[in-house]
């Protein structure tokens, strides 16, 4: 006799949630777009949104705000994703907004323009008239991300108050906003970093290489490894070595640390993530550690 199997997975569960999510933002906003950096999460997040609309074509543009100082792999692999997907992609760059004046960028050893992405971010919101915006982001990422709503209200400043948020009931999202001010979205709120590499393996789907072990010229700082760059200053304290390394998350090369591993496939680093014990953030991002509430700080002033 036939036998049928309706187990639902975590996974499967997991996907339907933010499958609906994205549907409710495409029926109740008129301007949304997907934040794409070429990343693990959003490269998730392009996957759904996907399966969503199939056989439509995703109804919304992907945006990816470029401080220019980015690893050159995900760059590439952003540029040719979007056009595999015939997607319409927006880079938003915080040289533009140098030039332009609206930032100042930061000098010294520990210079970086990852902040400076809010302006840049607020700008290019407000230019494209966006209404909603998904974002990557996880709960169990870091502890201002953890007090995110799904659907995360933003005022005309672009600015969050973790203080005044709205109740969220079951799957029941409250979309109303009113002109100048916009939400953002998180569809991966309930993802861990291990359902996200799960997720990939299930899917097959296709990450850049940076996230697999190679070997790289790295130098030490803080206890993190930082890549050998010409943006990334060091000093005569901080000398150069080649290490076999990879990336757990990828962002400005200024602020984004390398791990030491050698996992070189999928299966290979879920094995690794399932028995860590320090977080993703924790373990590689100089601009978490600023102060105890700096990922706070910058999601106050507009920051994803």
């Amino acid at each position: 006799m036939l036998q049928r199997d309706y187990t639902t997975s975590q996974l499967d569960v997991l996907e339907a949630e933010a499958i609906h999510i994205m549907r409710e933002v495409a029926a109740e906003f008129e301007r949304p777009c997907l934040l794409f950096s070429g990343g693990k999460d959003s490269i998730v997040m392009l996957r759904i949104a996907e399966k969503a609309f199939w056989p439509a074509a995703i109804p919304f543009p992907l945006m990816h705000v470029d401080t220019g100082h980015n690893f050159d792999e995900v760059i590439e692999f952003r540029d040719r994703r979007s056009a595999e997907l015939g997607a319409r992609l927006i880079v938003a760059s915080v040289q533009d907004s140098i030039d332009a004046g609206r930032v100042v960028e930061e000098t010294g050893r520990r210079a970086s323009r990852n902040r400076l992405q809010t302006t840049t971010l607020l700008d290019a919101i407000e230019e494209h008239e966006f209404d909603a915006v998904f974002g990557g982001a996880r709960r169990d990422e870091e502890k201002a991300r953890a007090k995110e709503r799904v659907f995360s209200f933003r005022d005309d400043f672009g600015q969050w108050d973790p203080k005044n948020q709205r109740p969220e009931l079951w799957n029941l999202y409250n979309a109303r906003i009113r002109k100048g001010e916009h939400i953002r979205v998180f569809p991966l709120s309930n993802w861990t970093e291990l359902d996200v590499w799960d997720y990939i393996r299930r899917e097959g789907i296709e990450i850049p290489s940076i996230y697999f072990s190679h070997t790289r010229k790295v130098f030490e700082r803080d206890g993190m490894l930082l890549p050998d760059a010409e943006v990334v200053q060091r000093g005569d304290d901080e000398p150069l070595f080649e290490a076999v390394v990879r990336y757990r998350t990828v962002g400005d090369m200024t602020c984004t640390g390398a791990v030491q591993s050698t996992a070189a496939t999928v299966g290979e680093i879920i094995e690794e993530i399932a028995v860590t014990r320090i977080t993703e953030r924790g373990a590689t991002r100089a601009d978490d550690r600023s102060s105890e509430a700096a990922m706070e700080d910058r999601k106050r002033e507009g920051y994803f």
